[in-house]
């Protein structure tokens, strides 16, 4: 066993004790939460929830941030493969100018566990708690009527093996929505930036004007904005 393979299966015992310990009793099912695109300057805020299977070693699961984008294509087919249920949620631009960004990055959030657990429920399952990457999205409720424990872990895509597999699918996700709208608006570089504020999307913007899919709100110290 190499060295770099050792350390995969070290990182990956240690996110998994986590949540462990936060998930100990059999049948209790634990879901992780995270999002990505809350700086971008264009594109939706995506967040993903990810209820994985007890089996699980994720080895080579981390931080999506930590990861090379061919390492996260890789681990998300495997996340996907050994998950009871992985729940995506969305917020576009124009909603993002609506509510702001933080309350559109709770909203995903929201959108995410409800996704999950309705795929639990089909299969007569229910998610136990749910752990969030720092974001305190106040109380949630099942269809029935009960209470989902939701707790808010800081930095939690680096503690938890349930967060960071929800970073990695959020981030894929959102990269292969940014990449499809780099066919459409090539003038941006979405195929490099994801949507964020980098020099050649900045130039972008200055020759080409904004996108339906920008958000005005994050663009409006830019002088002489002008709509494509």
């Amino acid at each position: 066993m190499g060295v770099r393979e050792e350390k995969a299966i070290i990182r990956a015992t240690e996110l998994r004790d986590f949540d462990s310990e936060l998930c100990s009793f059999e049948g209790e099912s634990l879901a992780g939460v995270d999002e990505v695109g809350r700086g971008c300057l264009a594109g939706p805020v995506v967040c993903a929830c990810v209820v994985l299977r007890g089996g699980y070693d994720g080895i080579g699961v981390d931080d999506s941030k930590k990861l090379s984008e061919k390492k996260r294509e890789q681990l998300f087919g495997s996340i996907i493969e050994n998950a009871h249920a992985v729940g995506i949620g969305m917020v576009d631009n124009d909603k993002i100018d609506e509510i702001n960004i933080l309350n559109a990055t709770k909203l995903a959030m929201r959108k995410a566990i409800s996704d999950a657990e309705n795929q639990m429920e089909e299969t007569g399952n229910k998610i136990s708690k749910v752990l969030i990457d720092a974001v305190d999205i106040g109380e949630m409720k099942t269809k029935s009527g009960e209470t989902i424990e939701i707790i808010p872990i800081v930095k939690g895509d680096q503690k938890s093996m349930a967060i960071a597999a929800a970073s990695i699918v959020a981030k894929v996700t959102r990269d292969r929505i940014m990449i499809e709208m780099s066919r459409k608006y090539p003038e941006y570089g979405f195929e490099k930036n994801k949507g964020y504020g980098t020099k050649e999307h900045y130039t972008g913007i200055e020759n080409a004007g904004i996108t339906e899919i920008h958000r005005k709100t994050f663009l409006k110290n830019i002088p002489n904005v002008r709509e494509r």
